[in-house]
């Protein structure tokens, strides 16, 4: 068994550690080195859902539900829509993983819905769609992230490849005609089944020119997209490229038309049909964010886990759009979710020198003219061999007359350099680091006043640059641009969280993302018609490593059930650096990479297993909690392990999170615990939560170390600190949400001082709400303003997910009718108050502390 993960990750437990992780001390913000990114853009931007799911009261065939009785209650609904002039197209009709259906509502319908008997619960139907990101030539190869994960010594070194493992894609589907996939369609080819739920014009973008949210099936599952074909590969590629699984076969389940967004009840339509195919693992590298586990497909996906089906799913690309923004199916409570990785390799444009051709990898400087696709310059520097070559001082006109610079980081700033360079008559300037790694400098003018530099200028690692350094002392030395792609050592954020990938945790505090894959970067097969393979990056990219991973495993270990696949992977997985300033030591959020990245081949031979995999710790002001861990070795030699803990970081706030040091602690009954041979163990601990920032969430690692081999297994436990209802959903907005507002043309227009509708056609009251957290129940409920008489409920939905942005909404109309059990109100023609009333997330109804209420403008009523 490998240990190639112990001594850095000691290193980081220890820096951890005596950087005041220990309770009792105080909480501590860091600051990252880059800027996180986000996804504020000041739009306003209308999120209301035009599909719906609505579910119906008795469970579904896999949770033992009645096929008469489902029957029955499609039935009924569809008969009391009709009594209620609902105007609605139904979709899809669910009976196997989820009761219910899918429809399409027209607009200022939603209230009716609601009020239709014999419904459980609506939910949006989102729209989800794919990464945009077009292929290209680079050269990265899939082989740098199997060794990531250990992929790469599963198969040389352990011998498994996934022969036998059925692996479901639910995706754009499968250009099955590619060598790399087997070449054909159906028995005896790797792509042995599929389906087309959509056809090729499907587009259910509605603010695209081919919008067509109108499905055309068919039995071909061909890819015309890409992605399903690239996820598809890093599952199972087997030729020019080699995935993680190499030989299993697959389900091509294609819900993508050839371009543009699909629907969540495509997503489920799908999955009943990978099990009807009796599929071992499924991949979904596509979701819907800010949901809760409650969402229709994370059900539909547990449900699959009880059926046996290992269900592997991407957390979610939102990393800009702060916390509670993973992903359903991926929050499914049996469901693997999935973070990504950056590849340790980038593709980077590069120019060579002489004598031997060497490339040298480049980012093109912000604020400087692109460097040229061709041509040579001699190079030259700024200093001597002996002196530091930092370009901060001016230098004699003419001296690098038509000359590429060398200059070194440092000292002075980016734009000094280059305008010294410049004005010394340099056509060109290359900065290298004066630090491990890559940099991306920028030379853009300190002020309108001063000059652009007007001349290429590129960043280099420290490496490359040394090179050329000891190059020009020993003698001439030229380079050549080229324009050209090729693989270098990503240094900068290699092995760590990417930029794009989702925070957690779930809405119910559940852990998640649960485990980490390399998805930034990641080359591997395309459609033959768009090129055989491309580069692509995402957390499409990490979820089907993981799928890949469960293959082997499974075939490693044939009897192991569906319910327990997560946990084996999160015992070995290997937790990371903070992306924001990975020197410090600090393991980034469990929030963010759940237990760490996949290591495969250390789960497969490990005979180790504790039970729960992970810990969600809930509400840090419930205090310190006690919990038992199972310790399973089915070993043959009895083996002692020690017992200890490391915190990651925890976060503030929810759109844009700020980092801090977690002062949580655990003590453990015994600091050891032996498990004999065959046999399994309980060790408990007492976690003692973070007491700060408020309103954050803290995480981090208990471990297992097995003094007999050094083994290190992890358990991940994260929280929220203190009182969860202490969160604001309806929080302050720029554009002064909640509104009461009127529907003109296609524009809502404020009333603030209330407003008279004629409640004919579109001109009916619309309420207008930014929900900054997700909510457990939303409700509005109608009085006389007068008299204030109530009139009952208009509406009521039960896990509402949050908005994506500080300046995004969910529109509710109301059409003037209340109700109250199964009996329907209208109102007269009068003036009315609407409360609209929001639970907070883990909230207790029959608390109203845990509720937020705003009380509406004057509506007034005058029918014609």
């Amino acid at each position: 068994m490998k240990t190639k993960s112990l001594g850095k990750i000691s290193l980081l437990f220890f820096l951890a550690l005596t950087l005041g992780m220990q309770s009792g001390q105080d909480v501590r913000q860091v600051q990252p080195l880059t800027p996180q990114p986000t996804a504020e853009n000041g739009e306003m931007t209308d999120e209301t859902p035009a599909f719906w799911f609505v579910e119906l009261l008795s469970p579904p065939l896999a949770d033992g539900g009645s096929r008469a009785t489902i029957s029955q209650e499609r039935a009924a609904f569809k008969s009391q829509a009709k009594a209620a002039k609902l105007q609605y197209t139904e979709r899809y009709s669910f009976e196997n993983l989820w009761n219910g259906l899918s429809i399409q509502l027209e607009k200022g319908e939603l209230v009716k819905l609601s009020r239709i008997a014999g419904v459980k619960a609506i939910y949006p139907v989102v729209p989800i769609s794919l990464p945009q990101e077009p292929p290209g030539e680079e050269t990265i190869e899939l082989y740098t992230a199997l060794a990531m994960t250990g992929a790469d010594i599963a198969q040389s070194e352990l011998g498994y490849t996934g022969q036998g493992i059925r692996v479901a894609v639910v995706d754009t589907g499968i250009d099955y005609d590619h060598p790399d996939l087997g070449g054909g369609f159906g028995p005896g080819y790797r792509v042995v089944t599929g389906y087309d739920f959509v056809g090729d014009a499907f587009n259910a973008d509605s603010t695209s020119p081919s919008y067509n949210p109108v499905p055309v099936p068919d039995n071909d599952p061909d890819d015309c997209g890409g992605h399903g074909t690239h996820v598809s590969g890093i599952i199972g590629a087997n030729g020019a490229i080699t995935g993680v699984a190499p030989n299993v076969n697959f389900g091509a389940y294609r819900v993508f038309g050839c371009q543009g967004s699909t629907l969540a009840d495509i997503m489920i339509a799908a999955m009943e049909r990978a099990l009807a195919d009796d599929m071992d693992v499924l991949n979904m590298s596509i979701g819907s964010a800010y949901q809760w586990p409650e969402y229709p497909t994370a059900q539909a996906a547990d449900r699959l886990v009880n059926r046996g089906v290992v269900v592997v799913c991407s957390i979610g690309n939102n990393g800009a759009n702060g916390l509670y923004a993973a992903g359903a199916p991926g929050l499914g409570r049996k469901v693997i979710g999935t973070a990504s990785y950056d590849n340790t390799h980038d593709a980077l444009p590069y120019f060579t020198i002489t004598p031997d051709s060497t490339k040298i990898g480049y980012t093109p400087a912000t604020g400087a003219p692109l460097p040229p696709t061709s041509g040579s310059y001699s190079m030259a520097r700024t200093g001597t061999p002996t002196t530091t070559n930092d370009g901060c001082s001016a230098l004699p006109a003419g001296s690098l007359t038509g000359k590429a610079v060398l200059i070194r980081r440092g000292t002075c700033s980016f734009y000094i350099k280059a305008m010294n360079a410049r004005n010394a008559g340099a056509a060109a300037v290359v900065l290298y680091n004066n630090s491990v790694g890559r940099f991306n400098p920028t030379v853009a003018p300190p002020t309108p006043a001063d000059p652009p530099v007007a001349i290429p200028v590129v960043a280099i690692s420290d490496a490359e640059g040394v090179l050329i350094n000891n190059r020009l002392a020993a003698g001439p030395v030229d380079m050549t641009w080229t324009d050209q792609l090729s693989s270098f050592r990503n240094y900068l954020t290699g092995g760590l969280i990417s930029s794009f990938s989702s925070y957690g945790l779930s809405p119910d505090l559940n852990v998640k993302p649960d485990i980490g894959a390399p998805g930034g970067s990641i080359r591997s097969t395309y459609p033959i018609e768009l090129g055989s393979y491309a580069t692509l990056g995402g957390t499409s990219m990490a979820s089907p490593h993981v799928a890949g991973a469960a293959a082997l495993l499974l075939e490693a270990k044939p009897h192991t059930p569906a319910q327990i696949v997560r946990t084996i992977l999160q015992n070995s997985a290997d937790p990371k650096a903070w992306w924001g300033n990975p020197a410090l030591g600090l393991l980034d959020n469990v929030h963010r990479q759940g237990a760490g990245m996949l290591d495969i081949d250390d789960t497969i031979v490990t005979q180790t297993k504790i039970e729960p995999g992970k810990i969600a710790l809930g509400e840090g002001e419930s205090g310190p909690q006690t919990v038992t861990l199972k310790v399973e070795n089915g070993g043959m030699y009895a083996v002692t392990y020690d017992l200890s803990y490391v915190n990651a970081l925890s976060t503030g706030g929810i759109i844009t999170p700020s980092f801090f040091i977690s002062n949580a602690s655990v003590v453990f009954a015994l600091p050891s615990i032996t498990v004999p041979a065959g046999s399994t163990a309980a060790a408990q601990a007492t976690i003692y939560p973070a007491t700060g920032p408020a309103n954050g969430q803290y995480g981090g690692y208990i471990i297992f170390t097995a003094q007999e081999s050094g083994e290190v297994y992890r358990v991940p436990f994260a929280g929220f600190v203190g009182d969860y209802q202490g969160i604001q959903v309806l929080a302050p907005t720029a554009n002064g949400f909640p509104w009461l507002a009127k529907l003109i043309g296609s524009s809502y227009v404020n009333q603030p001082s209330g407003g008279t509708f004629t409640m004919a056609g579109t001109d009916i009251p619309y309420f207008l709400i930014h929900l900054d957290h997700q909510s457990r129940l939303l409700r509005m409920e109608v009085s006389d303003a007068m008299s204030g008489k109530s009139w009952h409920r208009s509406y009521q939905q039960a896990y509402v997910p949050r908005n994506s942005t500080s300046t995004s909404f969910f529109a509710f109309p109301w059409d003037g009718k209340t109700f109250a059990g199964n009996k329907t109100y209208t109102v007269p023609d009068g003036q009315y108050i609407v409360k609209l009333s929001v639970l907070k997330a883990l909230g207790d109804e029959n608390n109203p502390a845990h509720w937020e209420i705003w009380p509406s403008p004057v509506i007034t009523i005058d029918r014609p």
